[in-house]
């Protein structure tokens, strides 16, 4: 299986990282620059103008591993690497509209919040439905680390499924508030998709192809994407990366994996929810300086350090990459062959 995860994995970062220069250039003529939010970190205003939709980088690189290294599973009858990239792609779409509307009106705003949940909703519908009628899930929940399954009602489970996806896709769109932050927090969640589909089998192999794909996109776009960033992953990129995250544990069947591999997603959306919360019920008060929680961070919350852009990468990536571990031990014997 190694001679397949290695061509992905070189295929895509060569892709990402050659491309990079040209979808920079493209979007600078194109005057694609990021809009930066009002409300946002005063010091953030600095990266007004730098192009965003990056996420093309990323994209093409590991759409170019499933369709090389991934062939083989494909005349196999072996699909699950294409659904998921399917579902990806389907919000990076929606990620791609945003960003257009939002370049269009020169502000920070793109479709309004009822617009994306419900299209967000459908495409994770039609995900879930595809591999249901592949066979690839079933209404029985995995708990990791202590091996157990919950049997479930089939349309409480698929319910339950369609909210991880939505919720996974907004949770990492809200960690990208930092030059390579979401790709750095990213990047060890997809070596222990990796790594994990490798130990369960060639079952998964396909599976496997594509977090090698995504994990050398990655790599490649951080060339372009750490700090000072050259260009931004935009809502293209997050939500594609969301669709991913999630998409990659429903079809590993495991999808309480991300309470812990994607523990920094949860932190960051948890820490809005507490100060969003907070503010309206006592009427003015926050628990952070400001939400999400990298900004707290770089704002000097609780301790007076302001982190850098720099610290914040290493820290989140540093994080991801402990709790991936623990992930992996708490999973890899399921299927280990």
């Amino acid at each position: 299986m190694i001679e397949k995860l290695l061509p992905a994995f070189i295929t895509a970062f060569l892709t990402s990282a050659i491309l990079g220069k040209l979808v920079v250039m493209w979007l600078r003529r194109l005057k694609a620059g990021q809009s930066i939010r009002e409300d946002g970190p005063a010091w953030h205003r600095a990266k007004a103008g730098t192009p965003t939709m990056g996420g093309v980088i990323f994209i093409a690189g590991v759409v170019a591993a499933c369709l090389t290294a991934g062939r083989e599973s494909i005349a196999e009858g072996d699909y699950a690497h294409i659904i998921v990239l399917c579902l990806s792609l389907a919000f990076g779409v929606i990620g791609f509209l945003d960003d257009a509307e939002k370049l269009k009106k020169k502000r920070n705003l793109g479709l309004t919040a009822k617009q994306k949940f419900l299209l967000q909703v459908a495409v994770a519908a039609v995900f879930v439905y595809l591999l249901r009628s592949l066979g690839l899930i079933r209404p029985n929940l995995y708990i990791p680390f202590w091996g157990l399954e919950w049997i479930m009602p089939a349309w409480l489970y698929f319910a339950f499924l369609i909210f991880v996806i939505v919720a996974t896709v907004n949770a990492v769109n809200l960690t990208d508030g930092v030059d390579g932050l979401a790709a750095g927090t990213s990047i060890p969640v997809f070596l222990f998709y990796c790594a994990t589909a490798y130990v369960w089998g060639r079952e998964f192999l396909s599976l496997s192809i594509f977090s090698a794909g995504l994990l050398g996109g990655l790599c490649g776009f951080l060339i372009y994407n750490f700090n000072p960033a050259k260009v931004f992953m935009g809502d293209t990129g997050s939500l594609f990366l969301g669709g991913a995250v999630a998409g990659t544990a429903i079809a590993l069947d495991m999808p309480l994996i991300i309470v812990t591999v994607g523990i920094l997603y949860l932190l960051e959306v948890l820490s809005d929810i507490i100060q969003i919360g907070c503010f309206k019920l006592s009427h003015g008060k926050r628990v952070f300086k400001m939400a999400p929680f990298h900004h707290h961070l770089e704002a000097g919350g609780w301790t007076g350090k302001k982190w850098t852009e720099k610290e914040l990468f290493a820290l989140f990536t540093g994080i991801s990459a402990l709790f991936a571990l623990l992930s992996f031990f708490g999973v890899s014997d399921r299927f280990a062959v």
